[in-house]
């Protein structure tokens, strides 16, 4: 009688969860879905400041990890020499080489003031785009020295610089390839994902050191700082308003846009574009004026029904939508003397309190020989090659990394106050919002109740199939997670009955949920699509690894919002995606499977590749993250390191909290550790 009551009960919350309905898809729709530069986005729906100013703050965050900038670089004093002066009658020009990076060089040009106002004058950054000849074009469509010795005119201070492999900031060694081709050498090799290297992240640290030098200039007021570039110059121009929050105005030109994103490695990186648009990050300046000038004929054409007012509904949560200004010009893709003379008005306004237009002079030709840096191309004598700078990166990366970490308990907070995001954003976890559930079916078994459900992120597309196994009278408020390379079956015998370790826990009274990972249901059928490195593919879709350590999360949060603490268990390949998972649970144990842990090569393979996974120390970097929890490593073998991990939890005072076997453990040798470190 009783197990029938309790069968009917049971069935009764059946019926009720399914009677409410579900906002999961009726399928995984992650497979299928492959995001590029040309796919149409959305802005999303936000409803209020308070809102908006958390999501500029995660777009900030995604921004600088992407670019392999977070946690910033040290940024010691500039290294700039400027020289070769050139006066003309009311204007001068300067040539500019900042050492950007040990043996990498900057290039620009300096345009000042010639008998107009005093100073401090505003100052004026402007990376160019993909124009042919760089900061040197001076053609009808895209003067780069119009535009300089335009504000210069006005009482302004303007630097021109290069973006990498244009004109003088170039490696040692090019070999015959100059301009666009040579621009997009850096960044190429498949291991540079891995440690946060890119084209688009250097330019972005060179963008952010262009900025420290004119702030660094005596005549320079530090308060009214600005920067306008179109095209790939335009990118650069919204991608440092929102990764440096010290630019006064913007005005980024023919390059937002709600489809296409940007077709130049400068302007894809890791991560970058798989939550937000360029029309979030281009909002993330708000309410900071800025000016965006668009072209009938190139992809901004929608800028005044799409971009524009997405964008400006920001400015409206500040009640500041005087601040903001924007317009389609009847031209293609271009930086003209038009479009130049509305981004002068718009500076004129808000730097020099000018309320008329400006209006283009007629200027003199200035030769390539006053504005080249290196002429005869002798560059510096310790200029380094792409591969030598790469090996810098990869070191500075790594000594970076060791000197954040903890040395005690009471700077381990601070250390993970930095290095979560950083982690979450790496993962691409960090927007796991509101978790949504479908109850499947339930079933009554001899010592405890099987529930089958489906779990997922409202709006994200996953839909992840659970099976919980509740043991009877249980009082255990943890709840084991199990995960298999091969998904729930792994953990169930031909009858769908726990086996091994699951029924281990299960008779200890665990609750314990198994769950299938993305890809464990059916091959994806878009695999051939799912290329790392091709189309930029990373910079807007998560691989099948963050994909995968998504759905643990999504686990983990689940077993919380019931009430249980949550113990993660990764058995065989899946113990290294719970490894990447550790921050969220309270205790891990986790099979090594012998990963080489320091060589790169075997982490591009398709179920373990993570973009910039260097750049939070690896494996370790992320567990460290997971102190002082309990943790039991085994099957380590000779080359996944733990001495990391292992001086982190003694410097922290926690050593007993720390279990590292470098051989193959049986279920029983868990199970007693499990009992040791829980009850």
């Amino acid at each position: 009688m009783k197990t029938f009551i309790k069968t009917l009960f049971i069935g009764l919350i059946f019926l009720v969860a399914n009677l409410n309905s579900s906002a999961l898809p009726e399928c995984d729709l992650r497979g299928d879905k492959i995001v590029d530069l040309n796919t149409p986005r959305t802005f999303p729906e936000i409803n209020n400041l308070s809102e908006w100013k958390k999501c500029a703050q995660d777009i900030r965050t995604q921004v600088l990890v992407s670019a392999g900038l977070y946690p910033m670089m040290e940024r010691p004093p500039v290294k700039a020499t400027v020289f070769g002066k050139t006066i003309y009658k009311d204007f001068s020009v300067e040539k500019v080489y900042i050492e950007s990076l040990p043996g990498f060089y900057l290039c620009g040009n300096l345009y000042r003031p010639v008998d107009k106002g005093s100073v401090p004058f505003p100052a004026i950054l402007n990376p160019h785009g993909h124009w042919k000849n760089g900061r040197l074009e001076d053609s009808e469509t895209g003067s780069i020295p119009a535009r300089c010795i335009s504000f210069a005119r006005m009482g302004m201070i303007a630097f021109s610089y290069d973006m990498v492999g244009y004109n003088d900031t170039v490696f040692r060694s090019p070999g015959s390839t100059t301009g666009y081709s040579y621009h997009r050498m850096f960044g190429t090799n498949d291991v540079d994902q891995l440690w946060g290297i890119s084209l688009m992240g250097l330019q972005l640290w060179d963008s952010v050191r262009a900025l420290d030098f004119v702030m660094s200039l005596p005549d320079v007021d530090k308060t009214r700082i600005g920067c306008t570039g179109a095209s790939g110059g335009g990118t650069q121009t919204f991608m440092l308003g929102a990764a440096d929050d010290r630019l006064a105005v913007l005005a980024p030109t023919v390059m937002v846009s709600h489809s296409m994103q940007g077709g130049c490695s400068c302007e894809n990186m890791p991560g970058l574009r798989i939550e937000y648009s360029n029309m979030e990050i281009a909002a993330v300046p708000a309410p900071k004026p800025q000016i965006f000038i668009a072209a009938k004929g190139d992809w901004t054409k929608t800028f005044m029904t799409i971009e524009g007012p997405s964008i400006a509904r920001i400015y409206g949560l500040f009640k500041q939508t005087n601040r903001i200004y924007y317009e389609v010009l009847p031209f293609e893709h271009n930086y003209n003397k038009t479009t130049r003379e509305a981004v002068y008005s718009w500076f004129g306004k808000w730097f020099l309190k000018q309320n008329t237009p400006y209006k283009e002079e007629p200027y003199p030709a200035v030769s390539n020989l006053d504005l080249r840096v290196f002429p005869d191309n002798r560059l510096p004598d310790n200029t380094v090659t792409v591969d030598e700078l790469r090996q810098w990166m990869m070191k500075n990366t790594t000594s970076q990394f060791n000197s954040l970490l903890p040395k005690d308990k009471s700077a381990l907070n601070n250390y993970k106050n930095l290095m979560t995001p950083a982690w979450l954003h790496t993962l691409q976890v960090q927007s796991l919002g509101a978790l949504d559930s479908e109850q499947g079916k339930v079933k009554q078994h001899n010592k405890f109740i099987e529930r089958e459900l489906f779990i997922g992120i409202k709006g994200r597309g996953d839909r992840i199939p659970i099976t919980v196994f509740e043991p009877d009278n249980s009082r255990n408020k943890t709840m084991a997670i199990l995960v298999h390379p091969s998904g729930r079956k792994g953990f169930l015998d031909n009858n769908g009955m726990p086996v091994g370790i699951a029924a281990d826990f299960i008779g200890r009274g665990f609750p314990v949920l198994l769950l299938d990972l993305f890809g464990n249901i059916s091959e994806i059928k878009t695999a051939a699509k799912r290329n790392y490195f091709a189309n930029f593919f990373t910079t807007y879709n998560r691989t099948d690894c963050q994909e995968r350590v998504g759905d643990i999360l999504v686990a983990v949060k689940y077993a919380k919002s019931k009430g249980y603490k949550a113990l993660l268990y990764g058995y065989d390949r899946a113990g290294l995606w719970t490894m990447l998972a550790s921050p969220s649970a309270d205790v891990l144990i986790a099979d090594a499977n012998q990963f080489n842990s320091n060589n790169d090569n075997v982490l591009l393979v398709r179920d373990l590749f993570v973009p910039g996974i260097r750049r939070i120390g690896g494996f370790e970097g992320v567990l460290t993250l997971s102190a002082p929890s309990p943790l039991l490593l085994y099957n380590t073998g000779e080359f996944f390191t733990t001495d990391t991990l292992r001086k982190v939890y003694k410097d922290i005072g926690s050593p007993d909290k720390i279990t590292i076997f470098k051989e193959q453990l049986g279920n029983q040798e868990i199970i007693r550790w499990v009992v040791s470190k829980i009850f």
